[in-house]
This record gives structure tokens, C-alpha cells and sequence, in this order.
């Protein structure tokens, strides 16, 4: 007979004591309250599984839920209609699942400051009926699996609850979900679960921890960018930090201001799929650069997982080839419209849907370049062209015959072509996180300018330390924006979450 094959009765399912619903007119102490509630059930599946791991009896089944916040309000009117978050649109019951408040506190605390101003009622704090994965429980890098032995013969998941992905998806945030009669609506883009999920894997590709990433994300293409970052960062904490207070490396490796070297020599042997680096600032206020590699596939699951964070921006920075005739290796290109034939993103977001360009963003990388580069004004024309982007899913795509992409790039007025852009913009406005891009011509296909390994050492050292500069720039007068101009109302749709 199978021992792996339990033998066991039905068991009875052991959980915390029911926690009593809980009314808070003050944020601070509903999330002191989520807090407690959160780690009180972890904690208990922890403990039970550690006790089996130690080799208990199997005596029953271990399960416990995740805090949830609620409010509930009778009227359509909110206090301030220029705000695009913090309110809700029709009166109601609004919910949501809430998972590791600790790192998540200062956003709940705004948030839910927010829907207590603008609809003058108390939020509630409550158990949801939404178990806790065990694999959650232990947050970001545990092998629960190979944790123990205890489960030869009895599967984990009949002792402890396990990752549902039938119960993890976008559909609110794609503006799919629809209530059932009678039941609550969305009151935050995410649910607890599928922030969990999406933790876990940024741990996953990053090798850095979730508390670390900084609300301002840029994304690029190449190593030599990060490089370039890591470079401009390690001499700025040796310098004291100038107002950044860390620098983290993949492998969760700190530097701190006035430090020529890291606390520790961890540094990891083999670099993860995506590797993030984060120049930290009070408040998450700062910097935070992930080379995703090349294609819209890595794009897409990069600014998924990221998403969750509810950062305040997101910039492309990377190579790109130059479509016109009058481009030069070196030029910048300004995204102000992109042409997505990545594919990727077609059953979350269709193509027929337009990706604005966003005002404040813009200004911000045009005047990031004015600054970095000393061009003002038309000068500025002379090393910058703004126009549509291309964004396709075939890097070989000149070996093919050419007449119908060159035809539908011609079409669509595009001046440059890349792998990695139009996915990232579209995936922040699916998200509604304020994204830009601004790119550099490496190459130009379509007028005998090939990347060739020669061409490409000489571009690579003359050009991406100016253009990091340009993007950190960039992101420094978008940080110094406040944050409802940056978070507009032309990315909400007509059915919105309250939660930014």
C-alpha cells in the first residue's frame, strides 16, 4: 500500500479564538489592530507546523484567516472629487483582505485616512473567511516543503491550507470582478492572497526582500545600466548618502552611508533571473533599478509582481533601434505613444485600448534631459525626438520579410522599436502606476546600422552613464511631486477601487 496515501478520518479543523469585529475612527490604531490580528494567526500556523516538524501527532487540521478592513457608507458623495483615490464611487459595503500590514503600513494608514475623511465613517477591522497559505505564513524565501519530513505519509494539504490559484487573480484589477448579489465590493486593487503570491516571486527574481523596494522603479534591458547604478550608489553612501539611508544588492546585501563596503560579504555566487538594487530613503522615497532582461515575457512578470507595491512611478530605461533616417546612435527617444505587438498583455488588456502618455511624467524626463545633456529648448531636438514606440515580440524580426512590420511601423508613425516598453506602460496603466519611457537608439536595422559587438563596447561607454543620469533625474522631480498630481485621475476607470 501507498503510505504517501492518507489513512486519516476526516479531521477537525483547529483555529485561533474568533476575533470580534473591531470600529476605528483612527488609522493608526486599525492598522496597530490589522497588525496584531496578522501576526497572532501566523504565528499559530507557524507554531503548529513547527510542533509536527518536531515529530506531534497529527491530531486535527490548522487553519487561520486573514485580517480584513471594511467600511461601510450610505451616501454618494465624497469631499474632495480631484482626488483619484480614497473614496468610493455609490454607497455600499467595501472590503478587503489585508496581508503583512507591517510592511504595508504607512500605505494603509494613508489609505484608510483618506476613506474616513472623505466619507466621515469608521473603517472596520474583522477576520476575513480567507485562509492564510501556510507557505505564506512564513513570508518571502521559505522552503516550506523542504522543511521537514513529517508528511510522508499525510499530504500537507490536508493538515494545513496551501496557495490557491483558483482564488488568485487580477480580475479586479483588470475591472472583470463583478460582486456576487448581496456580497461586498473591492475596497483595494489586490487581494491579500495574490499580494502573498506576487511577494513571493519578486524574493524569487530579485533575491531582494519586498521591504526594500522604493516607490520610484526603474527598468532596464542591460547590465551595464546597473553598472552604471551601482557605481553612482556605492560612491554615494561612501560620501555619506546625501539623504538615501541604504543601498541593497541582490542577496539582500546592505551599504550604509559612510560605508566603502557592505555590513557583510554575502554577496550571492550566480545572479537571480531579474536582479533589483534599491538606494533607499525614508518613507520608500527612493530609487529602485531591476534589469529585467530583454523581451515583453520578462516584462510582463516583472511589473506584475511589482505592482502589488503600489509604487508611484515606473520608467523604462534601455536601448532601442531607431527607425528614421535622421536618428543618430545616441539619440534619446521620448515615448509619447506606443504600437504594442508583444502580445503578452493581449487577454488582460486588449491592443484596441489606448496607453496615454502621462503629462507629469513626461515633463519630467524631457526636463531631466534639458538638464543632463545642457540642450534647452529646439536645441533639445538635436539629441531627443518624441514620438511613438514599438514594442514587438520577435528579436530576429529583420531576418523575416520585412514589407509588413516596416509597413505597420510606418503607418503608425513610430521612431523606434524595442522588446520591453509598450509591455511595461501597459501593465501600468492596467495597474495604475504612472509610467514612462525614454529609451536610447543603439542601432538602426532599416538603414544598415546593425549592434555589432565593436559598435556596441564604444555606444555602451560613451552613452549609459548620461542616461542613468537623465532617469534618476527624472525620478528625483517626479519624487518631488505630490503625490495626487503624480497619481491622476486619467488612469482610473469608470468603476474604481478606493486603495491607490
Amino acid at each position: 500500500m501507498n503510505k504517501r496515501i492518507s489513512l486519516l478520518s476526516p479531521l477537525d479543523i483547529s483555529s485561533p479564538p474568533p476575533f470580534q469585529p473591531q470600529s476605528f475612527d483612527d488609522p493608526a490604531k486599525a492598522v496597530e489592530t490589522l497588525t496584531a490580528l496578522y501576526e497572532r494567526n501566523t504565528a499559530f500556523l507557524i507554531e503548529n507546523f513547527s510542533e509536527l516538524a518536531q515529530g506531534a501527532p497529527i491530531s486535527s487540521r490548522y487553519r487561520a484567516f486573514y485580517p480584513q478592513v471594511s467600511i461601510e457608507t450610505t451616501s454618494f458623495g465624497h469631499v474632495d472629487s480631484r482626488l483619484s483615490y480614497g473614496h468610493v464611487t455609490a454607497p455600499g459595503i467595501y472590503t478587503t483582505t489585508v496581508t503583512r500590514p507591517k510592511l504595508f503600513k504607512h500605505y494603509l494608514k494613508e489609505q484608510l485616512a483618506l476613506l474616513m475623511k472623505s466619507h466621515n465613517v469608521p473603517v472596520i477591522v474583522s477576520e476575513s473567511a480567507t485562509p492564510i497559505p501556510l507557505h505564506f505564513a512564513f513570508g518571502e524565501g521559505a522552503h516550506v516543503e523542504a522543511s521537514t519530513n513529517a508528511f510522508v505519509d499525510v499530504p500537507m494539504r490536508d493538515i494545513f491550507d496551501t496557495p490557491d490559484l483558483n482564488t488568485t487573480d487580477d480580475e479586479i484589477a483588470n475591472g472583470e470582478y463583478i460582486p456576487p448579489p448581496g456580497e461586498p465590493s473591492p475596497l483595494a486593487p489586490f487581494t491579500a492572497q495574490r499580494i502573498d503570491y506576487s511577494l513571493a516571486r519578486l524574493s524569487h527574481y530579485t533575491a531582494t526582500h519586498a521591504e526594500h523596494f522604493q516607490n520610484f522603479v526603474l527598468f532596464t534591458n542591460y547590465q551595464f545600466y546597473i553598472d552604471e547604478f551601482c557605481g553612482w550608489a556605492r560612491k554615494l553612501m561612501a560620501e555619506g548618502g546625501d539623504g538615501y539611508t541604504a543601498f541593497v544588492e541582490p542577496g539582500n546585501v546592505v551599504t550604509l552611508p559612510g560605508s566603502n563596503a557592505p555590513e557583510t560579504d554575502a554577496a550571492l555566487t550566480r545572479l537571480p533571473q531579474m536582479p533589483a538594487y534599491h538606494l533607499k530613503k525614508k518613507g520608500h522615497a527612493g530609487i529602485t533599478m531591476i534589469n529585467i532582461g530583454v523581451g515583453p515575457s520578462n516584462a510582463k512578470t516583472i511589473t506584475d509582481h511589482v505592482a502589488v507595491l503600489r509604487p508611484h512611478a515606473w520608467l523604462m530605461l534601455g536601448h532601442c533601434a531607431g527607425l528614421r533616417n535622421s536618428q543618430r546612435l545616441g539619440d534619446y527617444v521620448l515615448a509619447h505613444a506606443y504600437m504594442r505587438e508583444d502580445h503578452v498583455l493581449d487577454d488582460d488588456l486588449p491592443v484596441w485600448v489606448p496607453i496615454p502618455a502621462l503629462a507629469e511624467v513626461q515633463v519630467a524626463l524631457e526636463a531631466a534631459v534639458a538638464e543632463i545633456t545642457g540642450y534647452e529648448g529646439f536645441e533639445l531636438k538635436r539629441i531627443m525626438r518624441t514620438g511613438t514606440v514599438g514594442t514587438i515580440d520577435n528579436r530576429n524580426w529583420e531576418l523575416r520579410d520585412q514589407r509588413g512590420p516596416v509597413k505597420r511601423l510606418s503607418q503608425a508613425r513610430a521612431i523606434a522599436l524595442d522588446m520591453e516598453s509598450a509591455t511595461i506602460a501597459a501593465n501600468g496603466f492596467r495597474f495604475r502606476v504612472p509610467y514612462g519611457t525614454l529609451l536610447c537608439v543603439s542601432d538602426k536595422p532599416l538603414h544598415g546600422e546593425l549592434k555589432l559587438p565593436g559598435m556596441a563596447t564604444a555606444f555602451y561607454r560613451t552613452q549609459v552613464n548620461q542616461h542613468l543620469q537623465i532617469g534618476i533625474r527624472a525620478v528625483q522631480k517626479l519624487a518631488a511631486m505630490p503625490k495626487e498630481a503624480l497619481h491622476s485621475r486619467k488612469l482610473r476607470s469608470f468603476f474604481e477601487t478606493a486603495f491607490q
